[in-house]
């Protein structure tokens, strides 16, 4: 299957990180036609060493071109490096990420057998600080009104890239992912986003990175989000606060169960554990959670 598109790669810092990022490009069973990497004002000797060496090495077999800009943030990055693109499919992927070779293929094929896509990934596997398998659901715009379904790492359709406006270059403090495939859903009717559901993503975590901190400011850029897309949230309210609320419901049980087997496995119950059980909180299920939690402890 021959796929017309090129990749784009921002780059900040990561020093020999966005040498592994391109070279699992290199190794693609259907490979990107050309590679474009924007630096986002790397200050590090060793990056900058990197990015001017990157083009003349020989084991890079597809065309790359490197911008180097002042530090203006990820979207700006982005939105600069699509803007170079003339291919109708665009692979957008961080400095510090790495793909297994037939990511392009998978998820590619999604764009062939749905002309409604107009982004797509897959899910994905965690090294670094946390090992697990993330499964991000994708879909309608509905899902994406509770929570960001589909990972920074995805393909997309360069027109609608161009139609709505791009990434938000307001937005520096996270979840310019999650508003950017809001802008896109919004741009067609029946829109929706792919998954191939399994692991094709080699995400890298750390415990100070950029989207760990961005989770202390979620209420602030969710508010941001939701005032933006206001007539989506307002079309699908109902949906959309239910979303929200599963979401709540699942961590409340999830954390119900770990107390349960803590006291059917007589460990001692955390502080923050034993407060809760002494003054639940109140119309959100926690009350409900406390009754049977000292239910269990007493039988």
């Amino acid at each position: 299957m021959e796929t017309n598109i090129e990749a784009v790669i921002t780059s900040f810092n990561q020093g020999s990180m966005i040498l592994e990022a391109v070279q699992s490009l290199c190794k693609q069973t259907i490979p990107p036609k050309r590679i474009i990497i924007v630096d986002d004002g790397s200050t590090d000797k060793q990056s900058l060493n990197i990015l001017d060496n990157i083009k003349t090495n020989p084991a890079i077999t597809i065309p790359i071109l490197v911008i180097k800009q002042p530090n203006r943030g990820v979207s700006v990055a982005r939105n600069a490096g699509i803007s170079q693109t003339k291919a109708p499919l665009v692979l957008v992927l961080d400095g510090d990420d790495q793909l297994e070779p037939s990511y392009i293929e998978q998820v590619s094929q999604l764009f062939h057998n749905d002309p409604s896509m107009v982004a797509a990934s897959s899910w994905m596997k965690t090294f670094g600080t946390l090992v697990a398998t993330v499964c991000p659901s994708g879909g309608n715009i509905i899902p994406f009104l509770s929570r960001n379904c589909c990972p920074a790492t995805h393909i997309l359709r360069r027109d609608i890239w161009q139609q709505c406006g791009g990434y938000d270059e307001s937005m520096r403090s996270g979840f310019e992912d999650w508003e950017f495939f809001l802008s896109m859903l919004e741009c067609i009717p029946e829109a929706n986003i792919g998954i191939v559901e399994q692991a094709l993503i080699d995400y890298r975590t750390a415990p100070a990175s950029f989207n760990i901190k961005s989770m202390s400011k979620r209420l602030e850029l969710m508010r941001f989000i939701i005032e933006k897309h206001f007539e989506s949230y307002q079309k699908h309210l109902t949906d959309a606060i239910l979303g929200i609320e599963s979401i709540s419901m699942a961590r409340l049980n999830g954390w119900e169960n770990e107390i349960i087997h803590s006291i059917n496995t007589n460990q001692s119950l955390s502080k923050e554990a034993t407060k809760f059980i002494e003054s639940p909180s109140y119309g959100d299920g926690g009350m409900a959670a406390a009754i049977r939690i000292v239910s269990i402890k007493q039988g």
